[in-house]
């Protein structure tokens, strides 16, 4: 990027700015460092703007073809990074407009006709934004199918569920698995929610008045895929709720990753070993040759809280702003850049750390047959079958459950007398659903983690997910 602070913004704008802004001045308002981005948004709009321009006889033809087969020059440059950005010209817009210039002569001026940067830069924020949640809708059913994926696999594999990261009731890893794809598929419909919300056009709107030429918003609404253009042109300006709405899902589908990155890196520690995560994404120790570093997991859980700041910055940004515009509001899109790249890395570290991942059935297994984890099943036992009050079963329960830690064994290991000693209700049946495959299998409820259930969740996310 060239850091030049030549006289070009001179000429954009002239009069009592002909002395040019200092070199601080130059630099906290200028946005093309990082506005460049938006460069495809922004020749996208400009090039509808020209052809509604000539459509309603505002400029001529030959005028509008010239402006628009220019800009595809410009992109072109852009694009090939043979593109000379100018901090001294600001934004990503004086840049191009300049550029155009350069290109087809005089005519480059009539572009800005009806249009401030206002509603300009309203447009092509939009359209950034919008673009950013194609791409999380996009990603966010790969990260869904490869959660099924495990699902199915593991549909009976026993594990342990947890309260409290303590030992409740036995679940199954399908069922784990699947309860993630049920919160990002909240995500999913949080972000289609959103771009509904925010395809609304503001170009059109100019400065914050709107304009006396004669245009028709609802072409250029059209051309550049919005199903209306905004209905108020204070608000067209001055809005950013898009934004926020993004920020807002994403940071919500960030807190969605943490956790099962959190996870992640619990479940591949030598302490637990329920995982075992890829090469691809784990590194080895400098020192410590028997480690295997579960990296990607904890740089996603990390990245995560630049998306959690990124949304408090833009509303601190917005939060005192009276209508319409002020400058203030060339600082909300640093922020959600970054939260987008952010995002859409973690999306797919997350995706690739799941679909290469192993779980390890016989430790899942086994640490779900400890803890006493199906003592709720023998507590339900004692109220379906012999008949006791749920707390009265509570108390039989939790006097067996010392009987076997006194004796350093589990539930199902206790003698049909030893049970009796504190309870003569309790028969032989009560072993049925003392093992954890009886347990799990029981929880037949809509929603619950039985194996059929789970299986036949596993069939309704493949099919939606096709």
């Amino acid at each position: 990027m060239s850091k030049s602070s030549d006289n070009s913004s001179n000429k954009m704008w002239g009069g009592r700015f002909a002395e040019g802004p200092d070199a601080i001045m130059e630099a906290i308002n200028a946005s093309i460092g990082f506005d460049r981005r938006m460069a495809k948004q922004d020749i996208e709009g400009s090039r509808a703007h020209a052809a509604m321009l000539a459509a309603q006889g505002i400029v001529t033809e030959m005028d509008a073809d010239a402006i628009r087969e220019g800009l595809l020059t410009v992109l072109s440059e852009i694009e090939g990074g043979t593109f000379r950005f100018s901090t001294a010209l600001e934004d990503i817009h004086m840049n191009v407009e300049a550029r155009l210039t350069e290109i087809v002569g005089p005519a480059a001026g009539r572009l800005h006709t009806a249009r401030s940067r206002n509603d300009q830069v309203a447009l092509d924020f939009r359209m950034w934004v919008r673009d950013q949640c194609d791409a999380a809708i996009d990603a966010l059913p790969r990260l869904m199918t490869a959660l099924v994926s495990q699902a199915e696999a593991g549909a009976g594999w026993v594990m342990p569920g947890f309260t409290h990261l303590q030992t409740a009731q036995p679940v199954t890893w399908g069922h784990h698995m699947l309860a993630y794809t049920e919160m990002f598929a909240r995500d999913l419909s949080r972000f289609e929610d959103a771009r509904k919300r925010m395809n609304e056009s503001p170009l059109g709107a100019a400065a914050l008045a709107g304009t006396g030429f004669d245009i028709d918003r609802d072409m250029t609404a059209k051309a550049l895929g919005f199903d209306r253009p905004s209905a108020n042109s204070l608000d067209a300006v001055s809005d950013r709720d898009f934004a926020l709405e993004f920020l807002g899902a994403a940071t919500i589908c960030a807190m969605h990753l943490s956790r099962l990155a959190e996870e992640l890196v619990i479940w591949s520690s030598a302490q637990f070993r329920f995982v075992r995560l890829s090469d691809r994404w784990t590194t080895g120790s400098s020192i410590m040759p028997q480690k295997k570093n579960p990296d990607a997991a904890e740089l996603l859980r990390a990245k995560i809280g630049r998306i959690f700041g990124a949304q408090t910055a833009l509303l601190m940004v917005m939060k005192g702003l009276p209508l319409a515009y002020s400058k203030d509001m060339q600082e909300d899109k640093e922020q959600v850049f970054d939260a987008a790249d952010s995002l859409m890395l973690a999306l797919a570290a997350m995706t690739g750390m799941v679909g290469d991942m192993t779980a390890q059935k016989d430790n899942l297994e086994a640490a779900a047959s400890g803890g006493f984890s199906t003592a709720t099943d023998l507590a339900d036992w004692l109220v379906r079958e012999a008949g006791l009050p749920f707390r009265d079963a509570h108390h039989a329960t939790g006097a067996l459950v010392k009987m076997a830690e006194d004796a350093g064994i589990d539930l199902p290991d206790l003698t049909l007398a030893q049970m009796q000693s504190v309870n003569d209700r309790i028969t032989e049946g009560v072993f049925d659903v003392l093992g954890v495959h009886n347990s799990v299998a029981s929880r037949t409820s809509y929603g619950g983690t039985a194996p059929a259930n789970v299986r036949a969740q596993v069939a309704l996310w493949q099919e939606r997910l096709k």
